[in-house]
């Protein structure tokens, strides 16, 4: 099974996670990119710019075109994998605790609940399994991918049903990378999809360097 070598994302090694990850993730993908492409065709006028500028491209993903951008090694959401504050308080003992944080809810589509539930879920079963692979796979540290895996299924199942307000695209203030996917997806051209797949991923290890970075600074 091809793996991530070490936790830090610099030492990612060119190869790719294997293929019943790479199937879960294109599910969850797809799923994510219909919920997305609903948000984006509501056209609200407070829209982020990575639907009001180019939803001209959301309009044009169709099934096949979705199922191609949906091939990435990486989930296209986030849910604030990185943060470990968030996973300690989802693992501990929160008896008539609030949460620390309140999040306004991105997507106001109607779906949103379900695909929390299966990201969630998904989500906990990598971080239990494959957890050197989720600075990959979710854009999480492995010591935040700890924290997940330490939560029960219960807990998990909680979260889908209060906390779909934490779901965000992945990069939603970067028009570009998005732009670059759904272009290469709708032309279908397997070169251009690569590219915007490289870009992802490079990305994400820029981002998680830059984390372990601010980690590292932090006293224990």
């Amino acid at each position: 099974m091809d793996k991530i070598v070490q936790d830090s994302p610099d030492n990612w090694e060119q190869t790719w996670p294997c293929e019943e990850t790479l199937g879960t993730l294109a599910e969850l993908n797809a799923q994510c990119l219909e919920l997305m492409t609903e948000q984006a065709l509501l056209r609200a006028p407070n829209a982020p710019p990575m639907f009001r500028e180019i939803v001209d491209l959301w309009s044009r993903l169709d099934v096949a075109s979705r199922r191609r951008a949906a091939r990435c090694p990486y989930l296209l959401v986030d849910a604030g994998f990185a943060d470990p504050y968030r996973w300690r308080w989802v693992g501990g003992d929160r008896v008539g605790d609030r949460e620390p944080v309140s999040y306004t809810a991105f997507f106001t589509a109607s779906g949103a609940t379900k695909l929390a539930h299966q990201v969630f879920t998904n989500a906990w079963y990598i971080a239990r399994t494959q957890r050197q692979g989720t600075p990959l796979y979710l854009g999480m540290p492995v010591h935040c991918a700890g924290l997940l895996a330490a939560c029960t299924i219960s807990q998990v199942g909680e979260l889908g049903n209060q906390h779909a307000g934490w779901l965000r695209p992945r990069w939603a203030g970067r028009v570009r990378i998005w732009r670059e996917l759904l272009l290469a997806a709708i032309s279908g051209e397997g070169s251009r999809l690569e590219v915007a797949r490289l870009h992802g991923v490079q990305l994400l290890a820029m981002e998680l360097k830059a984390l372990e970075q601010v980690y590292a600074k932090q006293p224990r």
